[in-house]
């Protein structure tokens, strides 16, 4: 099954549609060697600190990382601190590359 943020997600960067950011919350190893174009890097260990610094509260903001787990958890620790707007992108890279988003590296 396709997730649906991914979908939607790809849709809103093709239309050129600004305004969120997507965070890749995975060890530096795995996102050089393949990440979604445009992804910040932001481990989870430092997701509540580096965000508070680098993003609005109300920015829009979509995670993945290894697996669904780990998106879930750093969905978690953004909106406990402070962000409304965030999405999970279920399914990864993987999910990504399955709608033909664009991709940097493997």
């Amino acid at each position: 099954m396709l997730d649906s943020v991914a979908h939607d997600l790809k849709s809103r960067l093709e239309l050129g549609q600004p305004g969120f950011t997507i965070v890749d919350v995975r060890d530096r190893n795995s996102y050089n060697s393949g990440h979604i174009t445009g992804a910040v890097p932001i481990p989870l260990t430092d997701l509540a600190s580096r965000a508070k610094t680098s993003f609005h509260s109300k920015r829009e903001i979509f995670v993945y990382g290894e697996n669904d787990e780990q998106a879930a958890q750093a969905t978690q620790v953004l909106k406990e601190a402070g962000f409304a707007h965030v999405a999970e992108i279920k399914g990864g890279l993987s999910a990504w590359k399955s709608v033909g988003g664009a991709t940097v590296g493997a």
